[in-house]
């Protein structure tokens, strides 16, 4: 039996990064950058006004004895205006923000310390030089790295790029996950099981733990046991996808019409691995490329699992994340639990935070079988039970890794 670990690591080494591409800035969020964005451009572009005010020059409001500073208002400044102006000794020019300043002048003066009038305005409190400017440059100068290869896409920076003109940005795409669900029992929802059959569920829920790992997601849906069927199915997906995910072919004489369906387009390794639910696996590389391919049960409950300790973090590896792998933390058991032995467990839970002390606490849920998927669904957490233990008790700590936030 195959450990747990080095089943991982089998399928982190297939792991393979799309080729990158150039993308309008407005599709790249959530992507990996792939290349050094170099500003052409300063940003700011030009001195511009930080408040709504009036432009001056900082000495102009420095006043020489008791009596209040007024400065003659010899103009107005919109923002996004392209006139040029020129300011003289002792005058003030309004100005909205964001707009230009005029020559000479170094600060802006705040309506609020002035008396707001448009012809004279008088000065309450003065201001230092560079005071409520936004200086050319400030934020990016010409030549600076504004995003950096190896960089998440996010709102901050999809704003950064417009800021700097950059309407295109070269990205690594999201890897193509092909998902076909394998078994003569199975209905589409929209058709009603007859005696015998149930719905195909995994298409449709590994479908969208694709979708939530980042990838983006062919749900080929049912294909039939046939071998030439199954075999032409699996051949077509190979030139379309990066990882591909067959449920329902890992046990019994389907498991055999799978293996024979796949055996002419490359090698995979049907096994055991020391994991409960889903102890019963496979994962190979198929066609020219060497596409990782992953066999699952056909249990909706354990497929999710595996799926989640196996495929998930390949997904995002190929997206070139750091670290694949799911945030892990301490929590304290409200129930007892028991797991296999020589198996790591991977049970569902609900984790909590204690008010008053902020320690996580954990529930686990749906203990009675592995087929439960309605309490994956209550779940938030998966408690990992070590192979070496058998019964946790409550109040004993344990390790937990979460799952996708809801609401």
């Amino acid at each position: 039996m195959r450990s747990v670990d080095e089943q991982l690591a089998r399928a982190l080494a297939a792991a393979v990064r799309p080729a990158p591409v150039r993308v309008a800035i407005s599709e790249a969020q959530g992507l990996l950058c792939a290349e050094e964005v170099v500003a052409e451009r300063s940003l700011p572009g030009f001195d511009q006004a930080a408040v709504d005010g009036y432009a001056v020059r900082s000495v102009d409001t420095q006043p020489a004895g008791e009596a209040a500073v007024q400065l003659p208002v010899v103009g107005e400044i919109a923002s996004g205006s392209r006139q040029p102006r020129r300011l003289q000794p002792g005058q003030a020019v309004r100005v909205a923000t964001g707009a230009p300043l005029p020559t000479l002048a170094d600060a802006v003066l705040p309506l609020g310390f002035t008396d707001g009038h448009h012809s004279k305005v008088t000065v309450h409190t003065p201001v230092p030089s560079a005071a409520y400017v936004r200086r050319t440059g400030e934020d990016v100068q010409t030549g600076d790295v504004a995003v950096r290869r190896g960089s998440i896409i996010g709102s901050a920076q999809v704003g950064l790029l417009a800021a700097v003109g950059k309407s295109k940005v070269l990205v690594y795409p999201r890897p193509r996950v092909s998902v076909i669900s394998v078994g003569d029992e199975l209905v589409d929802v929209d058709r009603t099981p007859g005696q015998g059959q149930v719905y195909d569920v995994n298409s449709y829920a590994l479908a969208a733990a694709a979708r939530d790992a980042g990838a983006e997601v062919s749900r080929v849906g049912i294909v039939s046991s046939d071998v030439k069927r199954l075999r032409e199915v699996v051949e077509s997906r190979l030139s379309q996808a990066e990882i591909l995910v067959i449920s329902g072919g890992v046990g019994g004489e389907l498991a055999e019409e799978v293996r024979a369906a796949i055996s002419e387009l490359g090698d995979v390794d049907l096994t055991r691995v020391a994991m409960h639910p889903g102890s019963q696996q496979g994962f190979g590389r198929l066609g020219p490329d060497a596409i990782p391919a992953f066999l699952l049960p056909g249990n909706p409950m354990s497929a999710l699992v595996v799926f989640e300790v196996m495929v998930r973090p390949l997904i995002r590896a190929a997206q070139g994340k750091r670290n694949p792998h799911r945030r892990v933390v301490s929590a304290r058991l409200l129930s007892p639990v028991t797991s296999t032995k020589a198996r790591r467990g991977f049970l569902r839970g609900q984790l909590l935070r204690d008010e008053t002390n902020g320690e996580y606490l954990v529930q686990p849920l749906g203990l009675s079988g592995s087929h439960l998927l309605a309490s994956l669904a209550e779940a938030n957490c998966l408690i990992l039970i070590d192979e070496d233990t058998v019964e946790v008790s409550v109040g004993q700590e344990v390790q937990v890794s979460f799952l996708a936030q809801r609401g």
